[in-house]
């Protein structure tokens, strides 16, 4: 029987590539529920292409239109957050591919893993945010993560067969963006338009952004540390600008391990659906006649402060990391929408972190209190910055 996939996030960057990978094994996938957030055109379209039992739209303002569009497919359509959850807990996926960018993406998850589901976890956030409490919920349901993220995937991949108390330490690559040779004072110019150029991968604005300031390697180094249960002095950083080998695994005999790849995230996302069998795709291969050079570097942490940030809310702990990830995510919509300089994201990331209120033992409901009040101090920062005050 082929595995009933939820997808959470289709309309995104990760979705609609997990769409495509869906497509070329229709012997293997079947969509069972789609859930979008405000694309409604897009979402009516995948809908109508995959024939899911269910469609969610988190836009409540869109359910009429979605509703419309969709009429006579027999598709049950519904809206607005807890909709998300609840058809997520109550639906006859196998798998749930969480890919909703950001913190929204956090409680659809949740209800996934309370749900017992095999998750194919692409949205970082979940983990950078609730680790301790996410790690709790897998061991008390016997839901099962498999990272999406390339990097992360690769470490799982590398980790395949050995006994973890063998690693020493993991290595995550990153690209270093498009802006890796640029001086500060040529950063401090930067455009946009300049940012959602990423030389090597597709992905979606946020994330692209992220990747040019270093933040989504900051998050990556928290998701890793709960995903693979390591200590931050455990997880290191290197720059390889080819995106060729997705990560490094260190072992205690001095071994070293590494997942090569083109950079494609169709492969991790094949990876996830598929695991623990491999399929065979005509996705493209690797040839290394076509990358004759692999080369190292290490990060400039005064250029891109965020990975400095990221490391030093994974060693305090406590709700430090939903801060941190709630304020770069008001950073990013100020730099997007030309509030914010792109070297500014980081003292809006950092002043938020220093004014926030801090909690070592986080529930879920102070970590949603934390994430609220880190958002209304950093938009109160970007405004004093245009106030000059």
């Amino acid at each position: 029987m082929p595995e009933r996939i939820a997808l959470l996030g289709s309309t995104g960057s990760i979705g609609t590539q997990a769409l495509d990978v869906i497509s070329r094994f229709p012997d293997k996938f079947i969509v069972e529920v789609l859930i979008g957030g405000s694309n409604i055109n897009l979402l009516t379209s995948q809908a109508r292409r995959f024939l899911p039992s269910t469609v969610v739209i988190s836009n409540k303002n869109h359910y009429q239109k979605l509703n419309e569009n969709l009429r006579g497919t027999g598709i049950e359509v519904f809206a607005g957050e807890e909709a998300m959850e609840q058809v997520i807990a109550g639906s006859k996926a196998d798998i749930v591919l969480a890919a909703i960018v950001g913190y929204s993406g956090l409680r659809p998850t949740i209800a996934a893993i309370k749900a017992g589901k095999k998750i194919a976890l692409a949205n970082k956030e979940t983990l950078v945010v609730a680790g301790e409490i996410i790690s709790k919920l897998i061991s008390d349901s016997g839901s099962t993560i498999i990272p999406v993220d390339s990097e992360h995937s690769a470490i799982f991949q590398c980790l395949s067969g050995e006994e973890r108390n063998s690693v020493e330490k993991i290595t995550l690559t990153a690209s270093g963006g498009p802006f890796l040779n640029l001086s500060s004072e040529m950063l401090a110019k930067v455009r946009p338009q300049d940012a959602l150029r990423h030389p090597n991968w597709n992905m979606g604005d946020k994330v692209t952004i992220d990747s040019a300031s270093m933040m989504n390697k900051g998050l990556e180094v928290i998701e890793a540390r709960w995903l693979f249960n390591l200590n931050p002095e455990q997880i290191n950083v290197i720059i390889h600008p080819q995106s060729v080998i997705h990560s490094f695994v260190h072992f205690k005999d001095g071994s070293v391990k590494a997942q090569l790849g083109l950079p494609d995230m169709r492969l991790p996302i094949l990876f996830a659906l598929s695991y623990p069998h491999r399929i065979d795709s005509d996705l493209p291969r690797l040839d290394f006649k076509d990358h004759p050079t692999l080369t190292f570097s290490e990060p400039d942490n005064r250029k891109f402060r965020n990975l400095s940030l990221a490391y030093q809310a994974l060693k305090e702990g406590g709700n430090k990391p939903c801060i941190l990830n709630a304020a770069n995510e008001v950073a990013v919509n100020a730099f997007l929408s030309g509030n914010s300089g792109f070297l500014q994201m980081s003292d809006i990331v950092e002043y938020t972190l220093e004014n926030s209120q801090y909690v070592s033992s986080p529930g879920l409901e102070s970590l949603e209190s934390s994430d609220k009040e880190a958002r209304v101090t950093a938009k109160k920062y970007i405004n004093k910055l245009h106030s000059g005050k």
